[in-house]
């Protein structure tokens, strides 16, 4: 959700999004799958950041599994205020901090984190120059899991193609990104992508089912019927060309000092 639009659209795409679990494509058992191939100490004592963590889907279970204290970073007060309450209603709250603000102008100490985790969220300043910028924020040998919308093939459909990369030009094959890590100071450890659920069922459903209820509180306005038809578009591009693309799930560990 990028921060590039008018205050109207913005507090519009809140409304749609701020009452879903998710913001993005994900799921709970691939945000576990992720820290077992990260090899995490779940009893050592961490220190986490989740960028771009929305109303805190993934935070939540990390804090579920994790002896760790997390700070929950997002530019919207909204999803952390959600977060909070979502965080004290699963008895987790001790265990997480927020902090409203944007994910290039963090304020932690050099190497003072153990892991950086980053669902659908780092495309907003782009792949490598979040992996390069927050290496710097990471303990020596410490971890990153960041999802990255990822090409699953080497062809693609003109009108797939011309789709994603006007919508986000960073869009590349894994083998682009895992080399990216690598050139950036990080041993690359595991990878796979989302299933289709994680995008159906966990993301895109709740935004269809809910769509005309939200057009009516917002009293029909063309702003609103534009944010659904854009989410619509987006979606059947997804069910036409769902085998083409995904999110890929990047773990990896800081080399180097």
């Amino acid at each position: 959700m990028s921060s590039d639009m008018s205050d109207q659209q913005m507090q519009l795409l809140i409304d749609l999004h701020k009452n879903n679990e998710r913001q993005g494509p994900g799921g709970r058992e691939e945000t576990e799958l992720a820290m077992y191939l990260a090899g995490v100490d779940f009893h050592a004592p961490m220190t986490v950041a989740d960028i771009g963590c929305g109303t805190g889907a993934s935070s939540l279970t990390l804090a579920d599994h994790l002896n760790a204290h997390i700070t929950c970073v997002d530019f919207l007060q909204d999803f952390l205020d959600e977060l909070q309450q979502r965080a004290h209603a699963a008895e987790v709250s001790e265990k997480i901090t927020t902090l409203c603000c944007s994910m290039d102008a963090l304020p932690f100490e050099p190497a003072s984190l153990d892991m950086i985790w980053s669902e659908g969220a780092i495309y907003n300043i782009g792949f490598e120059a979040g992996i390069r910028n927050w290496r710097g924020f990471l303990k020596e040998s410490g971890l990153l899991v960041a999802s990255e919308i990822t090409w699953t093939r080497d062809e693609r459909p003109a009108e797939l193609q011309q789709y994603w990369e006007q919508a986000y030009p960073e869009i590349d094959t894994a083998s682009v990104k895992i080399a990216q890590l690598e050139k950036n100071g990080y041993q690359v450890l595991g990878y796979f992508i989302l299933p289709k659920e994680c995008w159906l069922e966990n993301y895109y459903h709740p935004i269809a089912n809910n769509a005309d209820v939200f057009i009516e509180e917002h009293d029909g306005s063309e702003s609103a019927h534009q944010i659904i038809a854009s989410e619509r578009e987006e979606i059947a591009l997804y069910e036409k060309y769902s085998d083409y693309y995904s999110y890929g799930v990047y773990i990896a560990r800081k080399t180097g000092k």
